[in-house]
């Protein structure tokens, strides 16, 4: 049967169109693709020493599985800070499904975002294998999907080393090292954004923020907490796109909003909130109370009470919720006094009702 010569051209155009669609598409990513930076163990202050036994066991067994394993996140950044670390990530090419079959103590977490986490005793190894863009990608439901503000819903599209690195928040946030040679590898520029004291989103800082809105409270947190400043392009769409806050749980903003609070630098935390509009989305009720001029009696009780507990933090004493937060949700304390602002107490009732 010969076929038509109107179809014999239709048939050769297309293959034509693939042929150059793959080859820009080829072409597109080698200009995407991170150029990646080493850094030798000569060359930073990183020492096994200062690295959890566990950790260092997580990352042994995956590569001897034959996996890619890496340390990444605030544990790599604080130990190149010289600071110890509360916790340690790590990031690896096994999915969580195969990361279970090698740790009987491990279990899955995690819907919008799945995870492993390997237990040792009260110490968590939460390890995540690497995640991939979703634009192009082939998915459904299960694996990625978002909201009509842009939020992701769900993320496990997997991916590459490179593509985990540039979907990471900020640049600091992206270092990854390796346990064979201890050296530190660098995708997206965070060593030098590091030694600079800059924070800094990967990517379009409007699209990142409509992903996840919380990465605008991390982005004072981390500024606050190591004394960094945040980049004008990272800083920029934060007051207006404070209000993406409200899409997101309760129970989330609660433990976000510990973490801001309870690190030791709560007040210049809260200053830099009331700076980028995103207190009220925290604490919606405490704002009837504020001023233009910032000196109205609940102002002052906030800023007392956030001093005094980041002095008790500096002082390595205890921090309890019931006192700290209370005041922050805009209930009335029970002596408006000011000389009874350091003995202020607020019902622990108030609790329930935040924010």
């Amino acid at each position: 049967m010969t076929l038509p010569r109107c179809a014999i051209f239709t048939r050769v155009a297309n293959f034509c169109r693939k042929v150059l669609s793959r080859e820009e598409s080829e072409a597109e990513q080698a200009v995407a693709r991170p150029h990646m930076t080493i850094i030798p163990r000569e060359q930073h202050a990183i020492s096994r020493k200062d690295i959890s036994e566990n950790a260092l066991k997580v990352l042994y067994r995956l590569n001897k599985a034959g996996y890619e394993a890496y340390l990444v996140g605030g544990g790599v950044r604080d130990l190149l800070l010289g600071k110890k670390p509360k916790d340690f990530d790590v990031t690896t090419n096994a999915t969580p499904d195969q990361v279970r079959k090698l740790f009987r103590n491990c279990r899955l977490v995690g819907r919008r975002f799945r995870l492993a986490h390997v237990m040792f005793g009260p110490e968590i190894i939460e390890v995540a294998t690497f995640r991939g863009h979703h634009e192009g990608s082939e998915s459904d439901r299960t694996t990625s999907q978002r909201g009509q503000n842009g939020m992701l819903l769900r993320d496990n599209i997997f991916g590459s080393i490179e593509e985990d690195a540039q979907r990471r928040d900020f640049t600091i946030n992206s270092l990854l090292l390796q346990r064979s040679g201890f050296t530190v590898r660098d995708y997206v520029g965070g060593m030098q954004d590091l030694q600079e004291g800059v924070i800094r989103l990967i990517g379009n800082p409007e699209t990142r923020y409509r992903e996840d809105p919380v990465r605008m409270l991390r982005a004072v947190r981390f500024a606050a907490k190591l004394n960094m400043r945040i980049s004008p392009e990272t800083a920029e769409p934060i007051p207006r796109l404070a209000t993406l806050l409200n899409d997101i749980p309760p129970a989330r903003l609660f433990e976000e909003s510990l973490k801001l609070l309870q690190a030791g630098n709560g007040f210049e935390t809260y200053q830099q909130l009331r700076e980028y509009n995103l207190f009220q989305p925290l604490f919606p009720t405490i704002t009837r109370y504020f001023t233009e001029n910032g000196d109205s009696a609940m102002e002052r009780i906030i800023a007392q009470v956030l001093k005094n507990t980041d002095n008790r933090i500096r002082n390595e004493m205890r921090v309890n919720p019931a006192f700290l937060l209370p005041p922050c949700s805009g209930i009335r304390c029970w002596r408006w006094r000011k000389k009874s602002l350091r003995r202020a107490v607020w019902p622990i009732t108030t609790l329930s009702r935040w924010p």
